[in-house]
């Protein structure tokens, strides 16, 4: 790392630590050369993952539009915004974290319901019935018998 003060281009590393957000490396160092301390602050770099849509178009991965998606589930349900926050960064973690730079858009789709299940019976019934594209009364009833506790 080159020092900001002289440009000497080696330095020493004399505390790491994780930044604030778990993201980050935040390092002191101190220049061999001049002598003064300076603060770097390092992060991965996450390669853009390509989305293959149910008709075979290609889009970057948006984070949003998965937090859209389940926000709009999630309406008027007991559903607190952090949850569904919490929920979307599971889900970009997930794609991300995986090897995989192209995912489809069913495989994102059933994230977002497994998620959804856990969390509301509801908002998972209301995210099925356009992700899966019900037709009918009788999708739904399927759907809810799925749900339903066997006896």
């Amino acid at each position: 790392m080159k020092c900001p003060f002289c440009s000497y281009d080696e330095s020493k590393v004399i505390d790491s630590r994780p930044g604030a957000d778990n993201t980050t490396i935040r390092r002191r160092r101190l220049c061999p050369k001049c002598g003064k301390r300076f603060t770097t602050y390092e992060s991965f770099e996450i390669s853009p993952v390509t989305v293959i849509k149910k008709d075979g178009s290609r889009e970057q991965f948006d984070k949003n539009k998965v937090f859209a998606s389940i926000l709009r589930a999630c309406a008027k349900r007991h559903v607190t915004r952090i949850q569904i926050e919490n929920i979307s960064k599971k889900i970009e973690q997930e794609i991300g974290s995986s090897l995989q730079r192209e995912v489809t858009s069913t495989y994102i789709g059933e994230l977002v319901m497994e998620e959804l299940r856990s969390l509301d019976e509801v908002a998972y019934v209301r995210f099925a019935s356009v992700y899966r594209e019900f037709e009918d009364v009788s999708d739904f009833m399927r759907e809810l018998e799925r749900l339903a506790p066997r006896k």
